[in-house]
């Protein structure tokens, strides 16, 4: 199960706030799964392509049975930011199809999950923009949606489901969709109150708190439910037997000798 992402999918295994992403997915299928964290970050998908052939290795060396491939972030900084970051919408789309279709991830016919990167609390971004010494805010949540929508674009071209992060975080803002229209402030937009659910999930505008985490968790594992409902945990049998299993340990002790 490998992840395949920028700063948030490398902190998605520290347990310092609280619950993470990766570990819970590694509870989730230990002894069935093993959970790779390529998580890099301040990587864009620019990056991540060019480093793909050193994240991927060779089905003869390991058989990847999931991938989620999850960035956005970074790619959504404004153009103009000091970080460098910014990826043009349309490259960040020909990137993420090229990192998906890409001969060392298709080598392994792996089920492919995409992430849509979240939403960006502007309020808490400036401060920690400020704090890194940047003169203006890196990202702005009207581009952060573009991209949000631009990877659940690639995912419906490609037919890869995908986690959308941007509403499943969105949902309990209070804004309501229906009545939107272009223009208006989005959710952790600076132009309007901040908005307490934004500053529950993340604690600087962008990285995760548990309770991001556990949202991540629990739309992918509705994702792997409804998409491939033979790959949930309960599903797969563990790669070494219970040690109460006496069927299984006969078994393994008969494939042991015949190896």
């Amino acid at each position: 199960f490998v992840l395949f992402g920028d700063s948030i999918t490398q902190d998605s295994f520290n347990q310092e706030r609280g619950f993470s992403f990766a570990a819970g997915l590694q509870h989730a299928y230990i002894r069935r799964l093993d959970v790779v964290n390529r998580g890099l970050s301040g990587y864009n998908t620019r990056q991540a392509l060019q480093v793909l052939p050193s994240i991927i290795p060779s089905p003869q060396e390991a058989r990847i049975r999931f991938l989620v491939v999850f960035f956005g972030a970074n790619d959504a900084s404004l153009p103009q930011a000091e970080n460098n970051q910014h990826i043009p919408l349309e490259e960040y789309k020909e990137n993420l199809e090229k990192i998906i279709t890409h001969p060392l991830v298709a080598a392994h016919k792996a089920r492919i999950i995409l992430v849509a990167p979240p939403p960006i609390n502007e309020h808490l971004q400036w401060l920690s923009d400020r704090n890194k010494g940047l003169k203006s805010l890196s990202r702005v949540a009207p581009s952060t949606k573009s991209y949000a929508d631009a990877a659940t674009e690639v995912g419906a071209k490609l037919r890869v489901p995908v986690v959308n992060l941007w509403t499943a975080f969105v949902a309990n803002t209070g804004w309501d969709v229906d009545t939107w229209t272009v223009g208006e402030p989005l959710p952790g937009s600076k132009d309007i109150p901040q908005n307490d659910h934004l500053v529950e999930l993340m604690y600087d505008g962008l990285h995760f708190n548990p309770k991001a985490y556990d949202i991540m968790f629990q739309e992918t594992m509705k994702v792997i439910s409804e998409t491939w409902p033979d790959q949930q945990p309960e599903k797969l049998q563990m790669v070494l037997p219970a040690w109460s299993d006496k069927a299984a340990w006969e078994a393994f002790a008969t494939s042991s000798v015949a190896t």
